[in-house]
């Protein structure tokens, strides 16, 4: 089942480099996506909040390679990137 949030539309204005490594940050940006609706049931990355992010980090990558724990922590800073690229345009005027 494809999910219905678009992570490469999400990270799109915040990727940078080759396109292999877009691709991998899209990969691996889709997989915590996954990993973090299954257990706390948030539909997008703009609900999550920092304990979730570190619960992924901390548990679901446990037993990864620090390689691999590495390429993920770059994947997150992107996706904090992301949010707070547009969190001063949803706050209200006035």
């Amino acid at each position: 089942m494809k999910n219905q949030f678009d992570m490469a539309l999400f990270l799109r204005p915040v990727l940078k480099g080759a396109h292999a490594t877009q691709h991998r940050h899209i990969r691996q940006a889709g997989r915590m996506h996954e990993v973090i609706r299954e257990r706390w049931g948030y539909a997008t990355p703009w609900a999550w909040r920092e304990k979730h992010v570190r619960w992924f980090m901390e548990y679901h990558l446990r037993c990864s390679a620090p390689a691999t724990v590495y390429y993920y922590e770059l994947t997150a800073a992107l996706i904090r990137r992301r949010r707070e690229s547009v969190s001063w345009q949803s706050t209200p005027l006035g």
